[in-house]
């Protein structure tokens, strides 16, 4: 694995082998920062399950300037860490914290979430309702799923005003890219 754009294109990953842990594949993430634009200049980010980091450290790759990963599985936090140090990247905090436990005590300001918890977990259900709290007017947000989502419907139905841009699927997962409906789509 490794990041596909911005200034630390082609810079590999690694990838634990730990339970639930599902990295975005290397197509998906194209097809992502290509509907969301490869110029991420400004922009706060947040990744509630980082995991392997792909995600996130593609975003600051592309210019953001502050990216916040939250991850509770320590091995997965101190490979966060090393990459985060053989990068330099300063734009990057990483925070060991349940995501949940973690969003419960934050309130808003980012412009795009990635929310891509372990598929059978239940996750995805239980922290939308409190995701509201940290959306930026406007903001983006990047769901993967076991299954295609429709907005107004659950679990999407607890964040009111959501659009959906774009979505795919990519063999088991299905992706989806929704923003606030006071932002055009792709602005």
């Amino acid at each position: 694995m490794r990041i596909i754009g911005g200034q630390w294109k082609r810079t590999p990953i690694a990838v634990l082998d730990l339970p639930g842990l599902r990295p975005t594949p290397d197509r998906v993430r194209e097809t992502l920062f290509n509907w969301l634009g490869q110029d991420l200049s400004g922009w706060r980010c947040l990744d509630l399950y980082a995991g392997s980091g792909a995600l996130g450290f593609e975003a600051a790759s592309r210019g953001a300037a502050q990216v916040t990963l939250i991850e509770r599985e320590p091995r997965a936090v101190a490979a966060l860490k090393d990459l985060k140090s053989r990068l330099n990247a300063e734009s990057v905090e990483i925070v060991q914290a349940d995501a949940r436990a973690w969003l419960s005590a934050r309130r808003g300001a980012y412009d795009l979430v990635f929310l891509d918890p372990p598929f059978a977990s239940g996750e995805l259900a239980r922290i939308l309702p409190s995701l509201a709290a940290v959306l930026a007017p406007g903001a983006a947000l990047y769901i993967e799923s076991a299954e295609s989502l429709r907005p107004q419907a659950p679990p999407l139905d607890a964040i009111p005003g959501l659009t959906l841009h774009r979505s795919d699927s990519a063999g088991q997962v299905h992706y989806h890219l929704l923003f606030d409906s006071h932002r055009p789509a792709g602005a």
